[in-house]
């Protein structure tokens, strides 16, 4: 099929921030390590135990300054760094008392007025992806390429939040595969359901201001506004940037 895994990324709080890996190690029916480990629950918020859903927390569909940020979490400490081109580094122990102070403080001025602001970062023993489940997203590079083609503009990758890029597959290929498993690596995952954009994708990761409104383009284009694939890990095993996916029978 001539496919190939180009990027792997993770966010590790989640709509704060993103990082690249060259590999990483999946565990079935997880989503990848640290991805969405944390999240910023808001004032507002009303969390129950466990898993809860993004309407209460902190993310870019509300606040497009937090999608300028790059983040990089120490597996061995648990500590991360994050950037952002308006504010110092910051490098924290977010399951500290002093660490989420740290952090609060740093995101401040870029939180949107006129909106619930941060109050503390949560955790829940699983990722907190936009799913109920614990998923990992799929995206076709592509697909990006044809899109960014109708909107005159290179739309980078970052805007999407993706886990795993693919490249060599056809634009919008990626909705084919609904219901098919794909082998990457020593890994096995199913793919589960399309992924259903917010205002976050609109978003220019370099600058955390709106830029072009990918909504609106997706659904005049193709009639939706969906962009990438959510997959189980169906079976573990370390991926690497470079693997060939293959189509499992």
């Amino acid at each position: 099929m001539g496919w190939r895994l180009a990027h792997i990324f993770r966010h590790p709080i989640k709509a704060h921030g993103r990082q690249e890996l060259a590999h990483v190690a999946l565990s079935e029916g997880r989503c990848l390590p640290f991805d969405r480990h944390w999240a910023v629950a808001h004032e507002a918020a009303r969390l129950r135990d466990g898993w809860n859903p993004c309407m209460n927390f902190t993310r870019g569909a509300k606040t497009p300054a937090l999608q300028a940020i790059s983040a990089q979490v120490d597996d061995g400490t648990g500590q991360i760094t994050l950037t952002h081109p308006a504010r110092p580094p910051l490098t924290f122990a977010p399951d500290t008392a002093q660490g989420q102070a740290d952090f609060l403080n740093w995101v401040a001025p870029l939180m949107a007025g006129g909106r619930a602001q941060p109050v503390r970062l949560v955790t829940a023993g699983r990722g907190m992806t936009d799913t109920d489940f614990e998923s990992v997203s799929i995206l076709n590079l592509a697909s990006n390429r044809v899109l960014g083609k109708r909107l005159g503009r290179d739309l980078g990758l970052d805007r999407w939040r993706g886990n795993l890029w693919l490249d060599g597959l056809a634009p919008w290929e990626e909705f084919d595969l609904l219901g098919r498993e794909l082998a990457i690596g020593d890994a096995r995952l199913k793919i589960v359901e399309r992924i259903t954009r917010c205002r976050a994708t609109m978003v220019d990761c370099a600058t955390g201001r709106i830029d072009v409104d990918t909504l609106a383009e997706l659904d005049a284009g193709y009639g939706h506004t969906d962009f990438g694939v959510y997959a189980i890990v169906t079976r573990g095993g370390t991926i690497r940037t470079g693997d060939t996916p293959e189509l499992c029978a």
